[in-house]
């Protein structure tokens, strides 16, 4: 069986023989849906409940003639669908429809009948499809210092606004395929932190001594210097910095609370951003977060023990740290080294990651980026760990997203099963094959999800959560194959949905199942 999803411009269900039919407009950019065969249509009460249509390879409805209008025609075609009952809605596109249980047929509900769901790809501006334009902008929030972010969908005026945080070593631009694809439907921003990105200092933040003087060189590395400018004396790159910096941008930039979606580094910040301001939060998406951030003890959590360290993070970097960071800059800013690094994190090496390459390169090459890289390297733990934040969070009733790729060689799936033992109803999805990125590896799969995830908050639960047609009946685990277009190319990944009772015993099962599958192939 083969679904086509919420996202595509048709939803249909049947009652006692009889369809009705609703089809809505999304501007003039629609998500492109892969090319079809011929398809007779199935339409289950689990497809209606979902927003999804279920095909069968056997009869002649065109996809295309459901474009065009022509469907009408092709539904009274269909051998045992001669009373038809047809009704069409225009208005904006939603991606869903909601309809009363009365609405819904007596048909008997097979989660695993729905192996395949068919979503839309990426938008292909080469084939004159729209994308949501990408602005560049700054915003200045500590003296010296330029904030760098980018945004798309400003135009969304009545849609929830979606921030992205990034991971460590990126900037807003790992995020280019969500804006100019979920820029579409919602107003979408994405920030580089302080020190990281395009968001690092404009000045040096340190100057040479007189006796010493600026020898040859010292002026091309910043933060090198003896003495401490005064409006860098307190800036320590940590993630207390960058909740502070993410809660202002938020107040000053957006002017409302956002759903945040946050990559390894960027899932720590939007937990303890969250956890620190629930009324500025909707909800919060962790991709591969990371669980834990920072080595030294944090002065204000632990004032004794912080006193025994005596440089954290602060400028001037100490000698014998300038040295260290010296041999250790020059290691990690190869070129090979940045592309090695890019193999371990990306599952599927097909992917292109040459823009990804050439950005994090560019950054490297900033004066300030050896002396940032230190300060972040030795800066103190936050105030609140991972496990306090996701706390508060659930104190607060702040809804939460997990999405994890399956094959992260750094944050394995083990560490999104320990936040969802601790939210059992925060929806789970691991994606395979994706890596550390999955939102750059597949983002077609995470913006379907997303997508999905910010309508089911945002009509109060009554749109269905992404590959459910029932949240209440899955209670341990499903997996669907999603497929969509790349390049021309079919493509598929699996993304498993794990419920409120699944445990750790239940992942290890499916685990050892897999294997032993694996195993039989071979042999």
């Amino acid at each position: 069986m083969e679904v086509i999803s919420y996202n595509s411009p048709l939803c249909c269900h049947a009652v006692n023989m009889k369809w009705k039919l609703v089809v809505k407009s999304l501007n003039l950019c629609q998500p492109k849906l892969p090319t079809c065969r011929n398809y007779k249509i199935l339409c289950t009460r689990s497809a209606y409940k979902s927003g999804s249509l279920v095909f069968s390879d056997k009869n002649s409805f065109s996809l295309k003639n459901l474009h065009q209008g022509k469907y009408f025609r092709s539904f009274q075609s269909l051998e045992g669908f001669k009373d038809v009952d047809s009704k069409v809605l225009s208005g904006n596109y939603e991606g869903y429809v909601i309809g009363g249980e009365d609405d819904v047929g007596s048909v008997a509900d097979s989660e695993e009948s729905l192996s395949k769901v068919l979503i839309p790809g990426l938008p292909d501006e080469s084939n004159g499809e729209c994308a949501a334009a990408i602005s560049s902008c700054y915003w200045e929030w500590k003296p010296k210092f330029n904030v760098y972010y980018e945004k798309a969908g400003c135009q969304n005026a009545n849609s929830p606004p979606v921030l992205f945080l990034p991971g460590f070593g990126v900037g807003s631009f790992h995020y280019e395929k969500q804006l100019k694809d979920l820029g579409r439907d919602f107003r979408v921003y994405a920030i580089d932190f302080l020190g990281q990105g395009l968001s690092l200092s404009i000045e040096n933040p340190t100057t040479q001594s007189k006796e010493e003087g600026n020898s040859e060189g010292k002026d091309l590395v910043w933060g090198f210097g003896d003495e401490t400018e005064p409006w860098a004396r307190e800036l320590v790159y940590s993630i207390d910095l960058w909740q502070d910096q993410v809660r202002y941008f938020i107040e000053q930039v957006i002017g409302e609370p956002v759903y945040i979606v946050g990559n390894s580094l960027g899932g720590y910040v939007s937990l303890y951003l969250a956890a620190c301001n629930p009324q500025l939060v909707k909800g919060v998406t962790l991709l591969n977060a990371t669980p834990f951030w920072g080595f030294l003890p944090n002065p204000v959590k632990s004032p004794r023990l912080a006193r025994i360290f005596p440089w954290s993070g602060t400028f001037p970097l100490p000698a014998n740290v300038r040295k260290l960071t010296e041999i250790v800059w020059q290691k990690i800013s190869d070129p090979e080294s940045i592309a090695e690094v890019l193999k371990q994190v990306y599952a599927d090496h097909s992917t292109n990651v040459d823009k990804v390459f050439s950005r994090i390169l560019e950054i490297t090459q900033h004066p300030a980026a050896a002396a940032s890289f230190a300060s972040i390297m030795l800066a103190p733990r936050g105030q609140l760990s991972f496990g306090d934040a996701l706390s508060r969070c659930k104190l607060n009733n702040i809804p939460i997203c997990l999405m994890y790729g399956k094959e992260d060689p750094w944050v394995k799936p083990i560490w999104g099963l320990q936040v969802k033992r601790q939210l059992p109803d925060a929806p789970y999805y691991e994606i395979s094959p994706a890596g550390h990125c999955p939102h750059d590896e597949v983002p077609e799969a995470v913006n379907y999800l997303l997508r999905g995830w910010i309508k089911h908050l945002e009509s109060q639960n009554a749109v269905a959560l992404p590959l459910l047609d029932d949240s209440e009946s899955i209670q341990y685990s499903i997996a669907r194959d999603l497929e969509f277009l790349r390049e021309e190319s079919k493509k598929s990944v699996e993304v498993r949905f794990f419920g409120s009772r699944f445990s750790l015993w239940n992942w290890i099962s499916l685990y050892i199942k897999s294997r032993f599958e694996k195993l039989q192939i071979k042999t």
